[in-house]
Order: structure tokens, then C-alpha cells, then sequence
């Protein structure tokens, strides 16, 4: 036996050794689920083939431009004329239903139902409804698929928002990307395979954080690795002013061969993940420059995305930056726009966010689209949690504000293999519909 190889048995601690056999048991944990009777009876090549999907998954890469703080689908995509008409009336006993509402309105005695402001028409060939603050989203309404059935148990900010990325309402579990990293990897060897852009609207934020892009307890190379807005978009990449591209292969290299000396003695595989870690950052040095260049868009694109789509970090320079690394093998791409909390003057608010979002939305699926790209990408947009029916705070009539909702609102799919052209609406048994 080498010296090497009982050097690494001997250093296979409790923790490595649960480690690794976490990773059987889930294989197998993982079968049981996909084919439930799998480890009982009989198995022919034809019943496994039975418990598989009924259609071929299409999707390769996924773009999430989740709009954090919770957009009020009452104001962009649930038309409600009987609300509408109730405007200013207490909401009624039977749709509370004694039921806790909200963590945010003061007083909880007071509930005055509050219609949109703003005018709604249907669109595309199923009549989707739209208001008139997303003409650029209504256009290609017949791509879209609507969820107004959307529910989550988390009703304020961190632990719904940290929920969506990561499946609990705690931190340190592996975001959505990070999975998605872990199971497929990248496309593109020069790149990550899950990569995150920041933009800030111009209405009240919620800040976002860190731990919605980790890795949790997954090797560290599937964290998300968040692009800025400055100079250098990817922090600590560039070359200091007096090291060049040959001195920085020797300095990995040198620094290689001495964590794989470490490797050996220890047997550590997060040694080996800073390996890959350094090497990945050495192929993004050129990767990352060409991808973060919008000077060489041409006039076409810069039109179908807004001018702001030339200034970094803008949402719009975030869509077109987030089909540029799609196209180019990223796996999962992380948008977060932030200014949707619309505790207070929403009318307003809600004005300028849909101005910041809704051409650079559409012009992403229509961008996708039109280079065939939009089949084997889905493209989710959305926010935590919706907004309440009734105002929170004072009721005029045209102002409002609306408090958290978790337990109905709306996101849209598209792509993917999604069914587009469709509005998916769970049943409601109530005598009015709010």
C-alpha cells in the first residue's frame, strides 16, 4: 500500500466518513423517491421506463429575475372589479375567516379594502390580464405562463425570501444554484455555473445578502459568484498593475502543487475545491471581460432593452448581462431587483419599479427568443410573497399602501418547456372573490 493512500485512510475522520456516505444514502433515498417500489418486487427495464416523465425535460439554464419585496399582483395582474366596487369597505368577516393577516398593520381592528388605481386589459390569445404599468410584458403575453395560485407559510421578508432560494426560512442550506451547480456544472469551463446580479429600484428596498447564493454545505465551488456594477465586475480577479498573465499561472500553479501536498497529508476535498476555485478564477480573467462588454451590442439589442441596458447595474443591463452568460453555459442566473416594498405610497412607487423592469423583462424573453434559446431556458419572474386587498395605513383615493400576503399572488414562467399563453388560478369556494 503507498504511503499516500494510508496517510489518507488514517486522516478519514467521523465527519469525512459521514460525509461520504451521506452521499450513498441520498443516491439511494433519491431512487426510492423517483421510483417509489424500486428497492420491493420485481423490475423489468419496462416498469422502470413507466415511473420516468412523460415528456423529456427541456431545460438547461435557468434565469431567476426575482423582484424582492414582494410586487403587488392587485396592481400588475389580478383584475378584481368586485374590489373595485368595494373600495373603502371593511373586509369582510367571511374572508378573514379570524385568520392573522399580517405582522405589519398596526391595527389589527381596521381593514379597509383598497382597488387598484390603475387600469387592467386583457392580452394575447387566452386574454391574460395586464395593468397598464406592463405594456412591454403585456406584448408577449401568448410566451408567458401566469401562477396566481403562488403560497408560501413565511409571512416577512427574510425568512420568505430566504425560503425561495433555499427551501427553509433558515440560513446555511444550499441556494437553488448551488444545487443546480452540484448536480449539472457548467457549460462553459471559463465560467461558473451559477452566477448573481444585484439592482436596486427606485422604490422602499429590502436589502438581500449572501447567504440566499451559498453553497450551505456543499463544496464552496457552488457558491454563487456575484458580478457588481463597478470597474471590476468580478471583485479580486483583475491582475495588480505589476503581475502579468504568466506571472499569474506560475504563482497558481506554485500554489497548487502546494495544496495538493496539503491534500495529501490531510485528505480535506475543500483543499481540492480551492484548486478548482483557482483555476476557474484564472479562465474567468478573459472570460468575464469579454462577457461584461455591452460596447459591441449592437443597435437593435440596445433598442429592445432601453438605453439603461448600457449602464452596469441596471436592471436592464442585468437582463441583457444575464441572456449573455445563459448563452454562454451558465446554468443559473440570480437577478435580484430590489424597491418593491410597498408599505406606503404605492401608487407611486410602483410606477417607477414597473418603469425600471418591464421592457428589459420582456425584451429578455424576446431576446432568448429570437436566438432559440428561449426552449431550453426558463425564466421565472417574481417576488417572496404578494400584497394584501386592503390598505395598510390611510386610504385616499389615489393613495394606498398594501401589507405582506403570503397565501395568494402571482409570479410568471417562460420557456423552459412551460406551457405558454396559459394563467394558472387555483379554485376559490367564496362567495365574492377579492
Amino acid at each position: 500500500m503507498k504511503k499516500e493512500t494510508l496517510e489518507y485512510g488514517l486522516n478519514l475522520n467521523r465527519r469525512k466518513f459521514l460525509s461520504r456516505l451521506s452521499l450513498g444514502i441520498g443516491s439511494v433515498a433519491l431512487g426510492s423517491l423517483l421510483i417509489p417500489d424500486l428497492f420491493g418486487g420485481e423490475h423489468t427495464e419496462e416498469t422502470i421506463l413507466n415511473h420516468l416523465p412523460q415528456f423529456a425535460p427541456k431545460a438547461k439554464r435557468i434565469i431567476y429575475l426575482f423582484q424582492n419585496g414582494a410586487p403587488s399582483q392587485l396592481d400588475l395582474f389580478d383584475y378584481k372589479p368586485k374590489l373595485q366596487e368595494m373600495f373603502g369597505q371593511e373586509l369582510p368577516a367571511s374572508i378573514r375567516n379570524g385568520q392573522r393577516l399580517t405582522g405589519m398593520t398596526a391595527d389589527q381592528t381596521k381593514f379597509p379594502l383598497a382597488g387598484s388605481l390603475f387600469d387592467f386589459k386583457q392580452h394575447g390569445k387566452a386574454g391574460a390580464w395586464f395593468s397598464n404599468l406592463l405594456p412591454y410584458t403585456a406584448a408577449i403575453a401568448d410566451d408567458l405562463c401566469i401562477v396566481k395560485s403562488m403560497f408560501t407559510e413565511a409571512i416577512n421578508h427574510d425568512p420568505a425570501l430566504t425560503f425561495f432560494q433555499t427551501g427553509a426560512q433558515v440560513g446555511n442550506r444550499p441556494s437553488m444554484g448551488s444545487w443546480l451547480s452540484y448536480g449539472l456544472g457548467s457549460e462553459n469551463k471559463n465560467l461558473p455555473a451559477f452566477c448573481v446580479l444585484l439592482s436596486k429600484g427606485k422604490g422602499n428596498g429590502q436589502g438581500v445578502y449572501s447567504k440566499l447564493w451559498t453553497n450551505g454545505f456543499l463544496d464552496s465551488i457552488h457558491q454563487g459568484v456575484q458580478f457588481s456594477s463597478g470597474d471590476n465586475p468580478v471583485l479580486y480577479l483583475n491582475n495588480p498593475s505589476s503581475i502579468n498573465t504568466t506571472d499569474r499561472r506560475k504563482m497558481i500553479d506554485k500554489l497548487n502543487d502546494l495544496n495538493e501536498a496539503s491534500f495529501t497529508e490531510f485528505g480535506d476535498p475543500e483543499i481540492t475545491t480551492k484548486i478548482q476555485q483557482y483555476e476557474m478564477a484564472f479562465r474567468m480573467q478573459t472570460a468575464v471581460p469579454e462577457i461584461t462588454d455591452m460596447s459591441k451590442e449592437p443597435e437593435s439589442i440596445v433598442k429592445l432593452y432601453g438605453p439603461e441596458c448600457l449602464i452596469p447595474g441596471t436592471y436592464a443591463a442585468n437582463c441583457l448581462l444575464a441572456r449573455k452568460l445563459s448563452e454562454n453555459g451558465v446554468r443559473f442566473v440570480q437577478l435580484y431587483h430590489q424597491g418593491w416594498d410597498g408599505h406606503n405610497n404605492l401608487p407611486s412607487e410602483i410606477r417607477t419599479q414597473c418603469m425600471d423592469v418591464d421592457q428589459a423583462s420582456a425584451a429578455l424573453i424576446t431576446d432568448l427568443k429570437q436566438r432559440g434559446l428561449l426552449d431550453e431556458t426558463l425564466v421565472i419572474w417574481g417576488g417572496e410573497f404578494g400584497r394584501t386587498n386592503y390598505c395598510q395605513g390611510t386610504l385616499t383615493k389615489d393613495n394606498y399602501g398594501r401589507d405582506h400576503h403570503p397565501r395568494c399572488f402571482t409570479i410568471w414562467m417562460a420557456g423552459g418547456g412551460v406551457k405558454p399563453g396559459v394563467t394558472m388560478v387555483k379554485p376559490m369556494s367564496l362567495d365574492i372573490t377579492l
